[in-house]
């Protein structure tokens, strides 16, 4: 939250959990927007040697940066942190001790943190929807695809950032959010 705009804490349930369990973050808003920045399939020095710069810019003005996995390189998560506050979940390709899912609760909206990997096919929008369910979640971010979307599906928000390095389709994306009473989700595409 920026200057002026309120002020918000954070709460963390669940200590160390399992990696098969989810974390569950809390965040309260009081007065005001909280922006996200949400990145995924960074893949640095297995298959990408840095993050753009476009992606610090993006995130320069953010509250919270979600990383969806495959991270694979514990300096993308240090250098974020300099940004601004970071939650991130366990991919296939990490050997980071992070959880493999987060549930973050900001105001009433339950935000759910996965990488995907567990859906196949690769991606299917019905099995995300029902793991989103399953978590009780009103939105459920992943990545594992490289291929961003955004898909109101039904009674559930799905949301895919894509991938700032190694995207599989012609499109490099991140994605930023907003929230206050409703969540707003934005494909920001990544020149370099």
């Amino acid at each position: 939250m920026r200057d002026g705009e309120g002020i918000w804490g954070r709460g963390r349930t669940g200590g160390h959990a399992h990696p098969k369990e989810a974390m569950h973050t809390t965040f309260f808003i009081l007065g005001g927007t909280m922006l996200i920045g949400v990145i995924s399939d960074t893949h640095l020095y297995d298959r990408a040697f840095e993050l753009p710069k476009a992606v610090f810019d993006e995130f320069s003005n953010v509250d919270l940066i979600i990383h969806c996995g495959d991270v694979t390189d514990k300096e993308i998560l240090d250098s974020l942190k300099d940004l601004a506050k970071v939650v991130a979940v366990k991919g296939n390709m990490d050997y980071l001790n992070l959880p493999r899912k987060e549930i973050l609760e900001i105001n009433d909206i339950k935000i759910g943190v996965i990488h995907g990997d567990v859906v196949y096919p690769r991606g299917d929008r019905l099995k995300l929807r029902l793991l989103g369910k399953e978590m009780g979640v009103d939105v459920l971010i992943s990545g594992h695809t490289h291929t961003p979307f955004i898909d109101d599906c039904r009674d559930i928000l799905l949301l895919n950032p894509g991938s700032p390095t190694v995207p599989r389709c012609p499109l490099k994306s991140i994605m930023k959010l907003s929230v206050e009473d409703k969540l707003e989700a934005k494909l920001i595409p990544i020149e370099e």
